[in-house]
């Protein structure tokens, strides 16, 4: 058998897999049919559309909060480090918890974590 015939082959068993494993998916569902309007938050009835528009102010929260998301990406590596790099590790460590806390005294210092 030529690579040419060989690579076909397999290409149509895969193509057999993907078209079973389709028409079994589709003969195992449990429902076609949609499902009527269901709370989507805390079990509550909704008063909004699921994807309505959030306030703008949600988006500095965010951006908070993935700031601070980061730093513990940084910081679970660092943990493991920091016995063999000596206080250089903290030091840098400490600058960069620092330049956190600015953004969040000037966020706070505009207004930005204020609701009213």
């Amino acid at each position: 058998m030529s690579a040419t015939a060989a690579a076909l082959s397999l290409l149509g068993l895969a193509a057999l897999a993907v078209l079973g494993l389709h028409g079994a998916a589709r003969a195992l569902r449990v429902s076609a049919d949609p499902l009527p309007v269901m709370p989507f938050g805390s079990g509550l009835e909704p008063v909004e559309h699921a994807v309505s528009r959030f306030h703008v102010r949600w988006y500095t929260v965010t951006m908070l909060f993935l700031a601070f998301d980061m730093e513990m990406v940084f910081m679970y590596p660092w943990t493991l480090v920091v016995s063999a790099m000596g206080p250089g590790a903290v030091i840098e460590m400490f600058v960069f918890l620092a330049i956190l806390v600015a953004g969040v005294v000037y966020a706070w210092r505009e207004g930005a974590l204020r609701w009213t």
